[in-house]
């Protein structure tokens, strides 16, 4: 097998370092002793995805604006939270609440993964959450304006093949949601 070495940082520096973006500059020295002065990290907030799931077997989506490709979505609810200070859970309850209005219980973690590695430093946790149910108004950021959409589990991969829904985090949560409950016979 062979062997695989990390990189090694020579020198980082912020090129980019506000609220909205942050960007570092790393010097590094590839394994093969090769220097690359200019490689650029997206230094991102970790990311809780919810799959909301209600007792009459729907799925609670979010759809809302996304400046990035300038575009509406059709996705799960989703936030970024600063995992040195908050745990993965308690800001999936959170956003959940605020993007949708809905409660559930309970929250189980499907999985932690990475969106883009090359590039980026943030995690992505997956839940899954049952029972969901709307408990108030949404509390929605400046930057927010969401409309919730629930959709029978049965419809939802016809929306994914017909690319209504096509963001990544929402497909993956989707695919691995569908697969614990069918585990778990909730389906």
């Amino acid at each position: 097998m062979k062997e695989i070495h990390k990189w090694k940082i020579l020198n980082s520096k912020w090129v980019i370092n506000n609220h909205w973006c942050k960007v570092r500059q790393d010097k590094v020295e590839l394994a093969n002793g090769k220097i690359i002065d200019d490689y650029f990290v997206n230094v991102r907030p970790e990311i809780t995805l919810i799959l909301p799931i209600t007792e009459q077997k729907e799925i609670v989506f979010v759809r809302q604006y996304r400046h990035g490709i300038e575009d509406i979505l059709l996705e799960l609810p989703a936030g970024t939270f600063d995992g040195h200070k908050e745990d993965s859970l308690i800001a999936a309850r959170r956003e959940l609440e605020e993007e949708t209005g809905y409660i559930a219980e309970p929250f189980i973690k499907l999985a932690t993964i990475y969106d883009n590695p090359v590039k980026d430093t943030n995690k992505i946790h997956i839940f899954i959450a049952l029972n969901a149910s709307p408990l108030s108004k949404q509390n929605l950021d400046d930057t927010e304006d969401i409309e919730v959409v629930v959709i029978p589990i049965e419809e939802v991969k016809k929306k994914i093949t017909s690319g209504e829904i096509c963001v990544a985090g929402t497909i993956t949560a989707i695919f691995l949601g569908l697969d614990f409950l069918e585990c778990q016979n909730i389906q």
